[in-house]
């Protein structure tokens, strides 16, 4: 039976075309999947009940499956997910005050179960990969975030989404590129790109075609300031050379005021020193771009350690200092595990 949440806007229109349905009936459904987040068939009133008789025999609405949620004394929100065969993603959803006043959401987003890139600092590399996750079970986390929050698009909550959960999406590029293009539809979620964002912890393939979709923004889990020491804490990631990998990127394709975003993961110790800050600031003096620098957050059984305070305040003046835009990321939900594959290793090792 199809999932119809794994069918795409023009698969949908096909599908009610064989049904031999008018063109307007994949618009409805279409709405009440993605807008109204219709858990059944029979909730699309809209809907005739001999289409909804048809659509019930052919397909399936396959929502991840609740586990686990944790809140964190700061708002921080984590569910365990378990998809339809029983594997175990996470998703995280982190709040922010707007403009308005109002607090609004990003939504950190998996796109693998598990991963195959072996960052040493990395809970869910640790219990390694198992597969990759459909467009339906990508976007199948926003749906769930969207009904725990009451978002409707007369109340906005969920803002933001970044793919910076499990996984390394650029391995998952195909379906990537299908949830984005689903994400974007105006009859259904419509996230603007510029709300969105794709991280990468430095796999070629497909970096070009993701710049050219204009789909999402890019961010560069980058975590070392040079070769030496990303190879030994980022092995796989490694494999493509720091130098060859800004190279690349000095070229990507990016919008009017548009920037490319990296990430840097402070480990207490071991990249966070004023020489390491330096480096850094070389580095990224010949590109258009901004710095996220994240405290690490400890994981159980992990070699690292949080940075001292003082050393973070000096890394980061530093960078200001040699004019790179540096922003320092407090760490949230550490009281509920909420670091990348905590909560999925904690249920594994259960089992």
């Amino acid at each position: 039976m199809t999932d119809i949440l794994n069918c795409s806007y023009d698969e949908l229109k096909t599908m009610m075309r064989d049904l031999g349905e008018p063109s307007f009936r994949a618009d409805q459904v279409w709405q009440w999947l993605w807008q109204k987040g219709a858990r059944s068939f029979d909730a699309m009133t809209n809907v005739s009940k001999a289409t909804r008789a048809s659509l019930a025999q052919r397909c399936a609405i396959c929502l991840p499956a609740v586990e686990k949620v944790r809140v964190s004394s700061d708002g921080t929100t984590k569910f365990l997910l378990s998809l339809q065969d029983g594997e175990l993603v996470e998703t995280v959803l982190i709040p922010s005050e707007s403009q308005d006043g109002k607090e609004r959401m990003t939504q950190c987003l998996s796109s693998q179960v598990g991963c195959s890139m072996g960052c040493t600092f990395c809970a869910t590399g640790k219990n390694g990969f198992t597969r990759n996750m459909t467009m339906a079970e990508i976007l199948g986390q926003v749906l769930i975030a969207r009904e725990y929050l009451q978002d409707s698009p007369e109340n906005p909550r969920l803002r933001n989404l970044v793919f910076m959960g499990m996984g390394e999406p650029l391995l998952n590029l195909s379906e990537i590129l299908r949830s984005l293009k689903t994400l974007h539809s105006e009859k259904g979620l419509n996230f603007s790109p510029r709300r969105i964002t794709v991280s990468t912890c430095g796999v070629k393939n497909g970096l070009q075609q993701l710049g050219e979709s204009g789909l999402a923004y890019l961010a560069v889990s980058l975590h070392a300031p040079n070769q030496e020491l990303r190879r030994a804490i980022m092995p796989k990631a490694a494999a493509w050379p720091l130098e060859e990998m800004m190279d690349f990127l000095a070229s990507y394709p990016l919008k009017a005021r548009e920037r490319l975003t990296f990430e840097y993961l402070l480990l207490g110790g071991v990249n966070d020193s004023p020489a390491h800050a330096r480096e850094l600031a070389k580095l990224m003096s010949r590109l258009k771009a901004k710095l996220n620098l994240i405290v690490y957050n400890p994981v159980e059984g992990s070699p690292y350690a949080a940075p001292d305070p003082q050393r973070v305040l000096e890394f980061e003046r530093l960078l200001w200092s040699k004019n790179i835009t540096a922003v320092l990321r407090k760490s949230k939900g550490q009281d509920i595990k909420a670091a990348c594959g905590q909560l999925r290793a904690e249920k594994l090792r259960s089992i």
